[in-house]
């Protein structure tokens, strides 16, 4: 008769722990492996039955019980000194790992096949050192930190429309898109389909530009626009009349937008001046208060967001054979669009924010000053 099975016994929480473990993306097929080694061993199956559904022999089955047995999860981990030997000496490691933010005289950075010819390794040791300690020459990101003296009182100007919109108010975010070009393409190209990629061709023909004036509602996500041959302080201001005629006339719009003249210019003060006398006489309050993001900043500005998904969905992928038909293809799309609008919600804390603005104000000083 055979021996009754016995169950490796183990707590309520390092079963837990291991199943986290045998589900957890990141973990290692080693990791899983061992894990369900002991799982399986918990439930009360056999060496023999653990080792034939985990994929192993039985005596790794008997190692790795013994070993969770004696040390717990500590157990599980490969001992020090395990695995084959480094053979890049530590110096190379060094030059491939710190020379990488060096890059050689007369470029811009550091190829694999130029930093393993300079220092005398394969291309792929190179790949690897830099993968293991997360360094991408080949990668830039874009930036501009603001200069503007009165950027805290803009930024929390702003941000407190979003985070806290006021009573008998619209929060608008306002902008004009210049330069939309009308381009044809010389030919057309291939449609998407299984196994290729969609295509177009590099020239094409330029048919003249647009401007599209554009204001995102905050609290609902729709948009209201107006398209203009150019863009000039009057254009703006018939954009604003318009919304002004659009809007139910007790409410107050609090308009988000940028420093570009356009919208200082005098004419464009003087109107909202006026409109704004007589919104008071008729109904106690502005009619329309304009809240400036500070300079190299339009990222505060919602509607910067809805301008680059209306460039990758409608008009970048399009072949217009003239103005009026990018202008019906715009408005196309605005009209689907606030059928069921798409709300853009400002989530980031302004606290946070502004600490990691004021991370990287203090790292470029740092760099001015090794470069000084």
């Amino acid at each position: 008769m055979a021996r009754p099975v016995r169950p490796l016994a183990i707590t309520v929480e390092q079963r837990e722990e291991l199943e986290r473990l045998v589900a957890r993306p990141t973990a290692t097929q080693r990791e899983v492996r061992r894990a369900r080694i002991v799982l399986a061993r918990a439930q009360g199956l056999s060496q023999e039955e653990t080792a034939r559904r985990v994929g192993v022999n039985r005596p790794v089955v008997a190692l790795w019980e013994k070993r969770f047995l004696r040390k717990g999860f500590a157990g599980l981990v490969d001992e020090p000194g395990r695995g084959r030997k480094e053979s890049i000496p530590l110096e190379v490691r060094e030059r491939i790992i710190v020379g990488a933010t060096t890059p050689p005289e007369g470029r811009g950075r550091w190829s694999v096949r130029s930093m393993a010819k300079a220092v005398g390794v394969s291309k792929d040791t190179v790949h690897r050192i830099w993968e293991g300690n997360d360094i991408k020459p080949h990668l830039t990101r874009t930036f501009k930190i603001s200069n503007d003296p009165q950027f805290v009182a803009k930024f929390w100007d702003v941000i407190a429309l979003y985070l806290n919109p006021p009573d008998r108010a619209l929060v608008l975010c306002c902008d004009e898109k210049s330069q939309c070009q009308a381009l044809e393409r010389t030919q057309p190209g291939l449609p998407l389909g299984i196994g290729h990629v969609r295509t177009r061709t590099h020239d094409y023909y330029r048919h003249g530009t647009i401007t599209l004036f554009a204001a995102l509602n905050y609290l609902d996500g729709k948009i209201f626009s107006l398209t203009a041959p150019e863009h000039t302080h009057r254009e703006w201001l018939a954009f604003l009349k318009a919304l002004d005629n659009e809007v139910p006339p007790d409410l107050t719009l609090h308009l988000i937008v940028d420093n570009y003249s356009t919208h200082k210019h005098a004419k464009v003060k003087s109107w909202l001046q006026w409109r704004n006398a007589r919104q008071r006489r008729a109904h106690g309050g502005d009619r329309m208060v304009l809240h400036f993001t500070p300079t190299y900043s339009s990222w505060m500005n919602l509607i910067e967001r809805f301008f680059a998904d209306l460039t990758e969905e409608a008009i970048r992928p399009g072949s217009f054979r003239g103005v009026a038909e990018l202008v019906e293809t715009i408005e196309n799309y605005l009209a689907e669009r606030n059928l069921a609008p798409k709300r853009y919600v400002w989530k980031a804390s302004g606290e946070e924010i502004l600490s990691k603005i004021m991370r990287a104000k203090a790292a470029l000083t740092g760099v001015g000053e090794m470069h000084s």
